[in-house]
């Protein structure tokens, strides 16, 4: 289906667009600080779900929707941007508890990973990335479109899962260095929720 040479070649890209910060690493940093390890992890593994989804939506042409019309793109987008910064109300306004220590809303590795996947889906531009990049390596002649489209998914989702699980594991030494900071914990709902407010706003003024 695939030679070598195109595999390397595509692993190779997307190693290099990983290497380019994001939403996506913006979201899985907060939520490890947030929750620890198992909501960071949790939170890559949805991004990655999200990124299948993509794959599934690129191979059956629904993304081709996005870039053709306007007011579809606009609507993905405002519902992504507003999905972003109810979260990010959410953990701005934590309450403080009695020492004036930021409790933030409990959040499972369950809910991590489903708010990841909603995030990731309701990104328009991630949309729009799919249809436009994956393509360059499906050759109709090298056999069935949807399932070169569907290998592809894979492998650029599980290079997702792993980078984010390597970043994970980097920073949970960190996250609990400053959770032993009451001064900066104070401060850690404050910080999450203006990242998770600051990704809205980037999704909302999007441009196709």
């Amino acid at each position: 289906m695939f030679d070598l040479a195109s595999i390397v070649t595509y692993v190779a890209v997307v190693i290099g667009l990983f290497l380019i910060p994001g939403p996506a690493v913006l979201l899985v940093l907060t939520r490890t600080l947030q929750g620890g390890r198992p909501a960071g992890m949790a939170t890559g593994l949805g991004i990655a779900a999200g990124d299948l989804i993509h794959t599934l939506s690129a191979a059956l042409g629904l993304s081709a929707i996005l870039m053709t019309s306007a007011l579809a793109f606009t609507v993905v987008k405002v519902a992504g941007a507003c999905y972003l910064i109810y979260l990010g109300v959410t953990a701005f306004f934590a309450k403080a508890s009695a020492t004036r220590v930021t409790q933030l809303p409990t959040v499972s590795p369950g809910q991590a990973f489903a708010q990841a996947v909603g995030a990731e889906v309701l990104n328009p531009k991630t949309a729009i990335f799919f249809l436009a990049f994956l393509p360059q390596f499906v050759h109709p002649a090298s056999g069935s479109s949807l399932a070169q489209f569907a290998v592809l998914g894979l492998i650029f989702s599980g290079l997702s899962a792993l980078y984010t699980s390597l970043l994970v594991l980097a920073i949970g030494p960190l996250s609990r260095w400053a959770k032993g900071l009451a001064r900066l914990r104070q401060w850690e709902g404050k910080f999450i929720g203006t990242v998770f407010i600051a990704l809205g706003v980037k999704v909302a003024f999007q441009q196709r």
